[in-house]
C-alpha cells in the first residue's frame, strides 16, 4: 500500500509512531477488549453501514463487520500504512472480505453526507489536531438517528502523562494529553457542541500496578508527538530544562512505587452521541 496523503509534520509523526507499533499492537488484550466493548454497546444491526476512523489494526472495524454482516458494510480509515497493512491481514485471517481499508485522514473525510449509520473512533480521539472540529466534521457523514461512538480517558489516567503534565506546568507549559476529553462533562459538551445528543457515557474504572521501569518508560520527551499539539510544547524548553524535568519525572515515579509497583490508573469512557432525527 502506497500512501497518497500529504500529511503535515504533526500527523506524519503520528503516522510513523503507529506504523512502528503495528507489528506488536495486537498483543494488547486491553485494546482489543475495550474496542469490542465500544462496538457491542453501540447496538449495531445487520445491514448497517459503518465508518471506523483511525482504525489501527482494525479491532473495532472487524467486530463491527461481524455484526453488520454481508448485507452491511464497513469502511476503515487510517493515516498509518503499517497499521492498515496489519488490519488487512487480520481481516483476511477472519475471512472478512467486505471491509474497505483506506489511507485517509480522519479530519479530512470526503464521503457522501449522511452515508453512515455509525462512526467509531477507538482510542484515537485525542490524536486529532482539533477534537471539537473533528466531531463536527464527522457529524455530516452520519445519518439522522445514527451515532458517533468513541473512547476517551479521564484526565487522571496514565501515570506517566499525569506526572509529566504536573511537572511542566511549573515552566508555563500546558501538555494536554487527555485533558480535552478528561471528564464526563467535557465529553458531553464536545458532543453537544458538534450537534449530537448525548445517548450515553459509560465509565469504566480500572488500572493496574506496573513496574517502575515501565512507568519511567512513559517518558516521551520533545521528539515524540504530543496528542493534539503541534509543535510539541516541550520544544519551548531548553535542553537543560528538559534534563531537569526528566530527572524529576523519574524521581516522582520512584516515590510512587510500592511493593506492588506503581499504580497506573486507566479510567475509560465509552461515549455515544446520537444525531437528531
Amino acid at each position: 500500500m502506497t500512501s497518497q496523503l500529504l500529511l503535515n509534520p504533526y500527523k506524519q509523526k503520528v503516522a510513523d509512531l503507529y506504523t512502528s507499533r503495528a507489528d506488536s499492537y495486537d498483543a494488547s488484550d486491553w485494546h482489543l477488549r475495550i474496542a469490542h466493548h465500544l462496538v457491542e454497546e453501540a447496538k449495531l444491526k445487520s445491514g448497517q453501514r459503518v465508518l471506523d476512523v483511525a482504525t489501527g489494526t482494525g479491532m473495532a472495524a472487524l467486530k463491527a463487520a461481524q455484526i453488520v454482516g454481508p448485507s452491511g458494510s464497513v469502511v476503515a480509515v487510517d493515516i498509518s500504512l503499517g497499521m492498515l497493512e496489519q488490519a488487512k491481514k487480520n481481516a483476511q485471517s477472519m475471512n472478512l472480505n467486505s471491509i474497505q481499508f483506506k489511507d485517509v485522514d480522519a479530519e479530512a473525510l470526503e464521503f457522501t453526507e449522511e452515508s453512515f449509520d455509525h462512526i467509531f473512533c477507538s482510542c484515537a480521539l485525542i490524536w486529532m489536531s482539533d477534537v471539537q472540529q473533528a466531531l463536527s466534521h464527522w457529524f455530516k457523514f452520519i445519518k439522522p438517528g445514527g451515532q458517533v461512538c468513541f473512547h476517551a480517558f479521564s484526565d487522571s489516567s496514565f501515570v506517566g502523562g499525569v506526572v509529566l503534565q504536573n511537572i511542566v506546568e511549573k515552566y508555563g507549559v500546558t501538555y494536554l494529553m487527555s485533558k480535552p476529553t478528561g471528564t464526563v462533562e467535557k465529553c458531553q459538551a464536545l458532543l453537544r457542541q458538534a450537534g449530537f445528543q448525548v445517548r450515553s457515557i459509560e465509565v469504566e474504572h480500572g488500572g493496574e500496578f506496573i513496574t517502575l521501569n515501565s512507568a519511567q518508560s512513559m517518558w516521551w520527551g520533545s521528539s515524540h508527538p504530543a496528542p493534539g499539539q503541534h509543535p510539541n510544547p516541550l520544544l519551548k524548553l531548553s535542553v537543560e530544562q528538559l534534563r531537569g524535568i526528566r530527572s524529576e519525572f523519574d524521581d516522582r515515579l520512584r516515590v510512587m512505587e510500592t511493593e506492588r509497583g506503581v499504580w497506573n490508573e486507566i479510567t475509560t469512557f465509552y461515549v455515544y452521541g446520537r444525531k437528531p432525527l
